[in-house]
């Protein structure tokens, strides 16, 4: 029978250089590439840097990740993390504070809270240059911490296609003046059978919320002019008693006797120096001395003050919207809706006056009238996708961090590496990652390439450009981009976004999961196809620093994850980058399962000094009788 496995691989010999690999040795990783992740959770990151070490870890990730504990680590423990580092010859990364860079914070966004995330993540990065003054320290920051996912896309069954495709599933948008922040679900619009993208359906949004305030300030105009005109052209309102109304002749002289009054009232005092004093609390009806004359004068100037109320708040929307127009085209840089609204306020300031004025009521409400017709011609984008607003405000954060850095430190700045968080939050994939790294350097080049009188570095565009792409890049973690599973992609899939943000990556993050929770298990232990990722990232980084990220995994099975991490890697056991191998160490231990948490009793009974379980045959204790003579056993 021919026999081609181990029948025990916990005790396997060695001899098959594959052995025990996850990963395949087509790729091979050495053990000064992989460090581990010091926890986050203690301020003494000095003794949890060292537990570190002593694994046999040559890179180590200090955690300054949680902001109220990274306070309480004092500046004396950094610089002796720098003297530590020296003495052991290990290299450190930082992972610093998880900090929401683009300020936007509870459903809401404001500049303030966005320039406070960035002194923070400033903070950190001065605190990180401490572990390596002499070196560009790596430094770790999530591209969000709190923000949703702007474009929801999973992976449909198209039936007209008969395959999966790429579908994006709900959208966020953000009002840009208030910072409020809402989902916008994708529909298919039915009546014409199309599917609406995600640009279609927002420029819809705007233009209809946009024509449906318009409409409520034309409405509002035209009926404060109705409550006016009726009193100015009509007269004031006289109500008929009860029992009148069929007399006509009666009804006539009833209305006249008051009309005549009313009129005799207003010529000695204007309406509108009756409606002057109406307004500043006076109760003027009550100087009349006729009962029914005060009465109809009262409900005169009610009924002028509704109109007038009307329009007055129909200018104060228009004037509110005139400025949300007025912002959108100077951030936009829309020169002919700037010329537009230049041009209505010129037209509109002598008349302004008339909104104290109830008998200039007709030429305010004109000029309201061709406000609205104005505004209806422009259209501004109120509402903007979130991704695009997002990457700008975070791009402004990061780009004012490398500029903080190189002004401060010059060669020795902290490297900025910026992190895809896990799948489901804001900024997680590959492209948007892309675009992020992008911007953020193009900023970085504006602003260092500005002369120091402008406030800038004074470097040339050129030097800029190289620094930028020299502090600005990304940390990949492969286990968070391995969680897009739950929405129906899969390796191919995958292997796209690294291929995508492979250009820009400076850092790894190691940890492996089955694609649907952030499990952290030791490579190889999942589905994460670490292997096809790694050999991608390697055509452009070779050297790129692998952090193990596995704190779950100690806290369940209360091993260090550092061996096993080594093993799925197939690291060399010595320098010479030639075998043996760890894959191959893990299987002359004999430790069956004995660092996965498993550690069966007849392990030690097997490979112990004992003979009582063994076979007979090789040895062992026959039941009752002495394993030399035969003799029973008393």
């Amino acid at each position: 029978m021919a026999y081609n496995s181990s029948f025990y691989e916990g005790a396997n010999y060695g001899f098959d250089p594959n052995y025990g690999s996850f990963l395949g040795m087509t790729y091979r990783s050495p053990l000064s590439q992989i460090g581990m992740a010091t926890d986050a959770r203690t301020a003494d990151q000095l003794r949890a840097t060292s537990d570190k070490i002593s694994t046999g870890a040559r890179v180590a990730e200090i955690q300054l990740t949680m902001p109220e504990v990274a306070e309480s680590i004092p500046n004396q423990h950094l610089e002796e993390l720098n003297r530590l580092r020296k003495l052991t010859g290990t290299e450190f990364t930082v992972h610093g504070a998880l900090i929401e860079p683009t300020g936007v914070g509870r459903d809401k966004w404001n500049e303030s809270s966005r320039e406070q995330a960035e002194r923070q993540m400033w903070i950190s990065l001065q605190r990180a240059h401490k572990v390596d003054p002499t070196g560009n320290v790596v430094v770790t920051f999530h591209s969000s911490n709190g923000l949703p996912d702007p474009e929801v896309k999973a992976m449909v069954y198209d039936k007209d296609k008969k395959k999966e495709v790429e579908k994006t599933t709900n959208i966020y948008v953000i009002d840009q003046r208030t910072g409020d922040m809402g989902a916008i679900p994708l529909e298919k619009n039915y009546l014409t059978g199309e599917e609406e993208t995600p640009e279609k359906r927002i420029e819809k949004h705007n233009k209809e919320a946009w024509l449906q305030k318009l409409q409520n300030i034309n409405f509002e105009a035209h009926r404060g002019s109705e409550f006016v005109d009726s009193i100015l052209e009509s007269g004031p309102k006289i109500l008929i008693p009860q029992g009148m109304e069929g007399d006509k002749e009666r009804v006539e002289e009833y209305r006249k006797k008051f009309i005549e009054g009313y009129n005799e009232i207003i010529k000695e005092k204007p309406i509108s120096q009756l409606y002057k004093e109406y307004s500043a609390g006076k109760e003027v009806w009550k100087e009349i001395e006729d009962p029914e004359l005060s009465k109809i004068v009262k409900g005169t100037l009610q009924q002028l003050d509704h109109g007038h109320i009307y329009l007055r708040d129909a200018y104060q929307q228009l004037q509110n919207m005139y400025n949300q127009a007025y912002d959108a085209a100077k951030r936009e840089d829309k020169k002919a809706d700037l010329k537009k609204l230049n041009a209505f306020a010129e037209a509109i300031k002598p008349k302004l006056s008339y909104i104290e004025d109830p008998l200039k009521v007709d030429e305010l409400a004109e000029e309201v009238t061709r406000g609205i017709r104005v505004l209806k011609s422009i259209v501004p984008e109120t509402l903007k996708p979130l991704k695009e607003f997002a990457i700008d405000k975070a791009s402004e954060t990061f780009s004012n961090l490398a500029f903080k850095s190189y002004k401060e430190f010059k060669d020795k700045s902290p490297i900025i590496s910026i992190e895809n968080p896990p799948a489901g939050s804001g900024l997680n994939r590959a492209d948007q990652l892309k675009e992020l790294v992008e911007k953020s350097r193009d900023k970085f080049v504006e602003k260092a390439s500005l002369s120091k009188s402008q406030g800038g570095l004074g470097l040339s565009r050129e030097q800029a450009k190289r620094e930028s792409e020299k502090l600005l890049g990304v940390t990949w973690d492969i286990g968070h981009i391995n969680m897009i599973r739950k929405y129906g992609y899969g390796e191919k899939e995958l292997e796209k976004e690294t291929e995508t943000v492979a250009p820009f990556v400076k850092h790894v993050h190691l940890s492996d999961n089955f694609g649907m929770e952030h499990t952290e298990l030791p490579m190889g232990m999942g589905n994460v196809p670490t292997k096809k990722h790694m050999e991608i990232l390697d055509k452009y980084n070779k050297q790129v620093k692998k952090i193990v990220e596995t704190g779950q995994w100690y806290q369940h099975f209360k091993t260090p994850p550092f061996t096993e991490t080594l093993a799925a890697f197939g690291s060399p056991v010595y320098g010479m980058k030639m075998a043996p191998y760890w894959n191959q160490a893990v299987g002359t231990s004999g430790g069956y399962f004995s660092g996965y948490g498993m550690n069966p009793e007849i392990h030690h009974s097997i490979y112990g000094s004992g003979f009582a379980n063994l076979p007979v045959e090789l040895g062992g204790q026959m039941a009752g009788k002495s394993r030399v003579s035969g003799a029973p056993i008393e």
